[in-house]
């Protein structure tokens, strides 16, 4: 199995100076993971994550020129790169699948040959730098479909989902691109609610159907969200019996502690002490340090032990600072989540504490070789 790590917003962390420490000493902590042996790091890339005026939609202003700067750090220092395409100008999730704003007003037509020439040109541009990639993701958390409505899946009580086959159309014109431009990488579909048979026999059912070309189910894993980790293997491994298709954990996490990074604020960290009991929870980690690498070593045991072929922890480096946000406001009316805090959400999740010292979690990071 490999390891591998999501560190999207590196860059808006070091300029607005985040620091890291083990043991009291300044770290480099993408250094620090290749002594775990994680060689892997999993970049997003969104179409225009700026307003019309140039204002940042923030997040770590994953565009392609901060892909590139990245990538090309993670070679020097000895990762392999994995592209994770939203076909979004900011976060797309199973909530949330905007298309680019300038691709609003298109045909579906035009919107097929859009996802077609932007995949070509954006892979066009990442080869004439010299970046080889070992994995192309096209659309992130697609459980529901991308770029809404066109190829927003439909619900029906009781009966399976539709409009499968405009979907179907999208991710092709996508994967046709990544097959053309690099014919070696492998090309994932990616989906959350990764504890649930019946959806993702559907959605893959669905993908053979219509004759969809993929090497790699991809899957978010959060505990809060997604059942146990026995319900995910014994998902991913029915979905591999069916599919025969590689099995990555594109996204994983687990918060060391509930507290707010601000004393005595409203509470606005995705997983807080307010907004718990909202969760269906069915893993018995203690939300502390030590509750997280407990998590993360049995995680990482049973992925295993169960052939999962690679992991990917999300943003792991994402502490709280000054300039270092989930979204500005410009962002959040993007997306349509106006009038939440614009500051990060995310920051109990990381393997580095608020003041950047280096959780025990970071340690079990690592392919145990017992």
């Amino acid at each position: 199995m490999k390891l591998g790590i999501d560190v999207s917003t590196y860059f808006e962390e070091i300029n607005n100076g985040a620091k890291y420490y083990k043991d009291g000493i300044l770290i480099d902590p993408l250094d620090e993971f290749l002594k775990n042996d994680v060689k892997s790091m999993r970049i997003r890339v969104w179409v225009n994550p700026y307003t019309k005026d140039k204002k940042k939609y923030l997040g770590g202003t994953c565009d392609l020129g901060n892909f590139l700067k990245l990538s090309k750090l993670a070679i020097s220092k000895g990762y392999e790169v994995y592209l994770d395409l939203h076909y979004s100008d900011f976060w797309a999730d199973p909530g949330k699948q905007m298309k680019p704003k300038d691709w609003s007003n298109l045909s579906f037509l035009e919107l097929k040959h859009k996802v077609y020439d932007y995949t070509i040109e954006t892979l066009s541009i990442i080869k004439e730098n010299n970046i080889n990639l070992k994995m192309i993701q096209v659309g992130n958390e697609i459980t529901n479909g991308l770029l809404w409505p066109d190829g927003r899946l439909i619900e029906h009580e009781n009966n399976p989902r539709t409009n499968y086959e405009n979907l179907a159309i999208l991710l092709k014109e996508g994967l046709k691109a990544c097959k053309e431009i690099y014919p070696n990488a492998l090309r994932m579909l990616h989906l959350e609610r990764s504890y649930d048979l019946i959806v993702y026999e559907e959605f893959f059912s669905n993908m053979e159907k219509y004759n969809v070309p993929y090497e790699v189910i991809g899957a978010s894993y959060y505990p809060y969200w997604h059942g146990s980790i026995d319900e995910l293997m014994r998902n991913l491994l029915h979905q591999k019996k069916l599919f025969n298709k590689k099995l990555v954990i594109a996204e994983v996490g687990y918060a060391f502690t509930l507290e707010d990074y601000i004393k005595n604020s409203n509470n606005q960290l995705v997983v807080n002490d307010n907004n718990l009991n909202n969760f269906n929870m069915k893993e018995n980690y203690p939300f502390t340090k030590e509750g997280q690498r407990q998590f993360i070593k049995d995680f990482l045991r049973k992925c295993i032990d169960n052939g999962i072929d690679e992991v990917y922890y999300w943003e792991p480096l994402w502490i709280p600072g000054d300039g270092i946000c989930w979204a500005s406001v410009e962002g959040e009316e993007y997306i349509g989540e106006s009038g939440k805090s614009t500051r990060n959400e995310w920051s109990n999740q990381c393997l580095f504490d608020y003041k950047g010292n280096m959780n025990p979690g970071f340690l079990e990071y690592k392919i145990d070789k017992k």
